[in-house]
């Protein structure tokens, strides 16, 4: 009888520890995934040329900085990397700009046309860019915003928009209303209420949402190439010039452009971890 009872419960204990294995098996797969490009990039970017193209490859770079100094000092570089943070930067403050009060509102007021609204939102995307170019060229030549910094972030606000609504909408419906209200009872109005407890509260979250915006654009390519003339960001340049370059300078440029939005991220992860502890509570 014991060995009839003893079974299933063994059974369940074995079946839980394979599911904890898998689980590991599957975020290390995950984090091997990628990890591993950044990692051959920043390695083949610190390496000689003769080095980039040796194989077998070394674990470790050499650390020659020759690749990365001939790009960095490589004409029009300089402004091109400008032009990626003032457009990621711009782009950043339109999207939670217009996005965060858009999903303050989603998740506080109820008005007709609610449901339809979000699912608008989200359909932007349904149209792809390549689509709407030349349309859009059309009208930044006839406007004067062709080959601005604005105009591009313009375009890549409406990329990041409808993720930086859903994403507060999302977030702001996670706090309870009730807080506001007590505050509104205590003599505060709608705004201080929103200013003193709703918003440290959104904060990480919010903060999670710019990063998302910012990477939008500071990856983005298609309308950066097309828009753009002499103001080009760097993911355009790169486009450009490094077409044809050695293999050792394209390792080089992809670095410059993946370091810096590391960097960023890396800056504000205190806030993502924050919104992570707001999610599991």
């Amino acid at each position: 009888m014991s060995a009839v009872t003893e079974t299933p419960v063994a059974t369940v204990a074995d079946a839980r520890k394979a599911g904890d294995w898998l689980l590991i098996a599957t975020a290390l797969l995950l984090c091997v995934w990628v990890l591993l490009p950044i990692y051959l990039l920043i390695v083949n970017a610190l390496s000689s040329p003769d080095q980039v193209t040796a194989f077998p490859k070394r674990f470790f770079p050499s650390f020659d900085l020759g690749s990365l100094s001939f790009f960095i000092n490589f004409a029009g570089v300089a402004r091109a990397l400008w032009n990626s943070v003032l457009v990621a930067t711009l782009t950043m403050i339109l999207a939670i700009g217009f996005g965060a009060p858009a999903g303050y509102t989603l998740s506080r007021f109820d008005f007709p046309g609610k449901g339809t609204f979000r699912f608008l939102v989200l359909m932007t995307r349904a149209f792809p860019l390549p689509l709407l170019a030349l349309p859009l060229a059309v009208m930044f030549i006839r406007t004067g915003l062709d080959d601005t910094a604005i105009g591009l972030a313009l375009v890549h606000t409406t990329l990041a928009l409808p993720f930086a609504v859903l994403i507060t909408f999302s977030l702001f419906s996670g706090i309870p209303v009730e807080l506001e209200e007590a505050a509104w009872t205590l003599g505060c109005t709608r705004w201080q209420a929103f200013r003193k407890v709703t918003l440290p509260l959104a904060l990480p979250g919010i903060a999670a949402s710019a990063v998302f915006a910012f990477t939008i654009s500071w990856n983005e390519v298609f309308a950066a190439a097309v828009l753009t003339i002499e103001n080009r960001t760097l993911t355009a340049f790169l486009l450009q010039s490094l077409g044809e370059s050695p293999l050792y300078l394209k390792f080089a440029g992809g670095a410059a452009l993946v370091v810096p939005a590391l960097i960023f991220i890396f800056a504000v992860r205190k806030y993502l971890f924050a919104m992570w502890g707001i999610a599991n509570r």
